[in-house]
């Protein structure tokens, strides 16, 4: 079946194209227009047949079918509040005004900017002013603008729901009705929880203790429900219901939450830690604002109460946003102060003085900073303010944060199932008033679905080792010879042992029982290694001096370029770490392996064994392969797999995004090297100038070494990441770009016919297998590896599925969504997804199959490691990490990386794992 064209949409219509991506359609764009003859597809690819291998079992997934549409006339106007830069909470205060509710009257549904929907036809235009300062019964004061806003409601169009059901049903394209119609169902189900709940787009929280954990620096973890209306196969909408977990601002004083931000001992240590420190220690009059005031920016842009004795009730009452946190402080910050009585004035009164006469508060803390609130420089005390209730904590966890949340979100499949049940009764679909008015009916208990369980793969080591993992989802490395070992024997190596970290180094003794076992363990799998009496060295605490000493002394020891550095560190020190590898990566070009303290200490086989695996794959070796016949292989021609993926900086910072291309490197598709390279400031799709400078080198290498002097004649693109929205852009840009090069590398091959398959990679979605008891569930209750599920939850038309391929080891498993955009070689779609299943085996340093296709799962650890590879400090790298700014304006361009020193071909390595 081929994909359906869309239609050309207006302005208005494109409000709701942010509601396509959750709703399971995808909005074809127009193909760019330019002089280049490379034609991309206007259109999606259809699905072809279904998969008939392995076998069929019956599973449960939480989504929830549709069971009866709106029949009645569904209005949609235009409404327009104000001017048009209005901010939400204005739009939201005026809307729930007596005055707009008496205008538009019960059941007119809002979605809170631009667009409302009733079961009312209201002919002429609403036009009325909303006061809300009567609506707040506050009297307007002499000389004081009146708080007065339009509210203007015109009549846009008539929505016809029977178009979204011929267009699940198949009997029409898609186009600006059946946008409409999924944008009303969208809202509709959003209406009530949303008002009852605290919102976050589509997710919903409630205040039950039990569903709260604190996190610490802070922050505080809710569980709430997540619903989402799709168009599905099987002819139907469906809700995907699922449990969500988010991050919230801890409700307390915003003094104690700076305590916590700034990890102080006490408020006295917070003080002295958002003090001014010195610029340089060369320049002794020079200050800069400390490391933990700068990570108090993060409150700004809050919802905060103030409240203190004496406060009127204008003060109380109303909720203030945090629009800068001061370096000034209510002992250093001064204001004059105008008696209303006598008319005099005074002038330069500190806040503290102020709140002192005014209110007879003596602060605590005069010292910390003022949160200045507004746009009239009025400023507060932060232990005079409380955080609002409901304020999402946008910015990346920090390490033992992380930990908290995973601790508290992970639960095993059975504790899901509950969890969403609870979500269901927090829904309430049967008792909510919109759903019945409107009467939109869903089916309380989940769909079943016909689920297929592919039958898992035999893996080679050398020497004849064969792992048979069968449905378990992991096989024992001992006993087993790496299929390729490292191919130059290892000579030139050592080790440097770093200090700091708050505990004693390991003994002398403790790192040569390591080194011996290590030796033995790469042996043992397989690995050649010539030097058993590694250079040893003490690194100090200096990271970047640490790699330039011991690169200096292993190459004068061995008379040989340095092949393999080992770091040991104290801790988890990710700046460290970083350190470590920007010298190794870019300014020595030689691979590194960087192990923590205790583990050298305990010197575990098993260990060794994980480190052996990454160490024989940065030296050029191969872990394992599909066992397969003789030495046939998934790949009938020459192919090339490419892997791609976009990595951003963490919410609230304007740190650079890494964009990362994966190539493998050998005919079965089991080495990969990759390229990285910064894309812009939360860009998604892969510049054109980093294609052409990433890829290029690789398809050349790929050619002389894999390809034998050709390239090849099938490609795969797997591309991870990117939104429903995006597919086309990815065919249009990225898709081209690619092929463009390989049609100039060609241009002289008169037998050229790459041929490619475009894949799409995505885990951040809510769907969740539930199998029923039996061979298609592992003793936790999750699915086995290799469930695949192509019907009722998939697109109505396009080729997706999604794939369980590996066992999780905690929590519930969450599948994969493929998409495939186009397919050139028309692949059957059984061998096609094999072939996926059975590469997720072939991970380089794992003894079980992964969750997402090898090739993306490489782009995805790359582009977090290019983070090493910027050209800027620690401290500035430690901001952008944690979603603090050392400054209030964006940067206008993002430097491009230090290029790694390919001296020994670090480049064509997997430097990255």
């Amino acid at each position: 079946m081929s994909g359906h064209p869309f239609t050309p949409l207006t302005p208005r219509e494109l409000e709701n194209v942010r509601l396509v991506k959750e709703a399971g359609l995808t909005p074809t764009r127009h193909p760019i227009e330019d002089s280049n003859p490379i034609q991309m597809p206007k259109t999606l690819m259809g699905r072809p047949k279904f998969n008939t291998s392995g076998k069929a079992v019956q599973i449960q997934i939480n989504s929830h079918k549709i069971l009866e549409y709106p029949t009645r006339t569904i209005h949609q106007y235009d409404v327009t509040i104000g001017g048009t830069n209005e901010k939400r909470g204005l739009i939201r205060s005026v809307w729930e005004s007596r005055a707009v509710r008496a205008a538009v009257g019960n059941g007119f549904i809002f979605d809170g900017n631009k667009i409302g929907w009733s079961m009312t036809e209201f002919k002429d235009e609403i036009n009325i002013v909303v006061d809300l300062d009567k609506e707040r019964n506050i009297e307007l004061k002499p000389g004081r603008t009146p708080n007065q806003h339009r509210v203007v409601i015109r009549h846009a169009c008539t929505v016809n729901l029977a178009a979204l059901a011929a267009y699940v049903e198949g009997r029409m394209a898609f186009d600006k009705t059946v946008l409409e119609s999924i944008s009303f169902m969208d809202h509709l189900l959003r209406e009530t929880p949303s008002k009852t709940h605290i919102a976050m787009k589509r997710s919903y929280f409630g205040r039950n203790i039990d569903e709260r954990a604190l996190l610490g620096g802070g922050v505080e973890a809710m569980k709430g429900v997540y619903q989402s209306i799709r168009c599905a196969e099987g002819r139907s909408l469906v809700v995907n219901v699922d449990v969500s977990n988010t991050t919230f601002w801890h409700e307390t004083t915003v003094s104690q939450l700076a305590m916590l931000i700034t990890g102080a001992s006490s408020m006295q240590d917070c003080i002295n830690k958002c003090r001014q420190v010195r610029a340089s220690p060369t320049n002794g009059d020079a200050m800069k604002e400390s490391y933990h005031f700068a990570a108090l920016r993060r409150l700004q842009k809050n919802n905060i109460k103030v409240l203190f004795r004496g406060a009127s009730d204008a003060i109380k009452n109303k909720t203030w946003r945090i629009a800068r946190v001061s370096s000034l402080t209510a002992r250093t910050h001064t204001f004059d102060v105008v008696d209303r009585r006598s008319g005099k004035t005074e002038k330069d009164v500190t806040v503290e003085n102020y709140f002192k006469s005014k209110y007879n508060i003596a602060l605590q803390w005069p010292e910390l900073p003022l949160l200045e609130t507004g746009k009239k420089e009025i400023f507060y005390p932060m232990e005079c303010c409380v955080m609002d209730k409901g304020q999402r904590y946008p910015f990346k966890l920090d390490e033992a944060q992380t930990a908290s949340m995973i601790k508290f979100a992970v639960s095993k499949p059975q504790v899901r199932k509950e969890a969403i049940q609870r979500g269901l009764k927090m829904l309430d679909w049967k008792n909510d008033p919109f759903l019945s008015n409107y009467g939109l009916k869903i089916d309380p208990n989940m769909l079943k679905t016909e689920a297929r369980i592919l039958p898992p793969p035999e893996i080679a080591y050398a020497k004849g080792g064969i792992a048979r993992p069968g449905f378990s989802g992991r096989w024992d490395l001992r006993g087993k010879v790496f299929l390729m070992p490292n191919p130059a024997p290892l000579k030139s190596w050592g080790l440097s042992v770093i200090g700091g970290g708050g505990r004693p180094p390991p003994t002398r003794d403790a790192v040569n029982l390591f080194i011996k076992q290590f030796i033995t363990s790469y042996r043992g799998h397989g690995g050649v290694i010539l030097n058993t009496d590694p250079v040893v060295l003490d690194g100090g605490t200096d990271g970047a001096d640490a790699v330039k000493n011991l690169f200096n002394a292993v190459g004068n020891a061995n008379k040989l370029r340095p092949q393999l550095m080992f770091f040991v560190l104290p801790t988890k020190n990710v700046d460290m770490y970083n350190r470590i590898k920007k010298s190794t990566d870019c300014r020595f070009g030689v691979v590194s392996q960087c192990v923590q303290s205790a583990h050298l200490v305990k010197n575990q086989p098993q260990y060794h064994s994980n480190v052996c695996m990454k160490v024989n794959a940065k030296l050029g070796g191969t872990t394992c392969k599909i066992n397969m016949r003789g030495n046939a292989s998934h790949f009938t021609v020459p192919t090339m797999i490419i892997g791609a993926d976009v990595s951003h900086a963490a919410p609230g910072s304007n740190g650079a995004s890494f964009a990362a291309i994966t190539m493998s490197m050998d005919k079965f598709a089991a080495r990969y090297a990759a390229a990285v390279e910064t894309n812009g400031i939360r860009v998604e799709i892969i510049a054109t100038q980093n294609i052409e400078e990433m890829l290029r080198p690789l398809i050349q290498n790929w050619s002389e070494n894999t390809g034998q002097g050709r390239l090849p004649d099938h490609v795969f693109y797997f591309r991870d990441g990117v939104s429903e929205g995006q597919y086309q852009e990815v065919l249009n840009q990225e898709v081209r770009d690619i092929k463009r090069i390989f049609t100039d590398l060609g241009k002289h091959n008169p037998d050229y016919k790459t041929k490619f398959t475009v894949i799409i990679c995505e885990k951040r979605h809510h769907i969740r297998f539930f199998p029923l008891p039996g061979p298609a569930a592992d003793r936790n209750g999750n699915p086995v590896p290799g469930t695949l599920v192509e019907r009722d939850v998939t697109h109505p038309f396009e080729y997706d599925f999604y794939l369980c391929s590996h066992a999780a080891i905690q929590g519930t498993a969450r599948p994969t969504h493929y998409h495939i955009l186009m397919d050139e070689c028309e692949l059957k779609g059984d061998a096609f997804q094999t072939m996926l299943y059975e590469h997720s085996y072939q991970y380089m340093r794992a003894t079980t199959p992964v969750s997402l296709f090898p090739a993306v799962y490489y782009a995805h650890l790359a582009s977090n490691r290019a983070r090493s590879h910027l050209d800027i400090s620690e401290a500035q790298l430690r901001l952008e990490r944690s979603g603090g700014s050392s400054s209030e304006k964006p940067p206008t361009e993002v430097k491009r990386l230090i290029d790694m020193a390919n001296n020994t071909g670090i480049k064509w390595s997997m430097w990255y794992v």
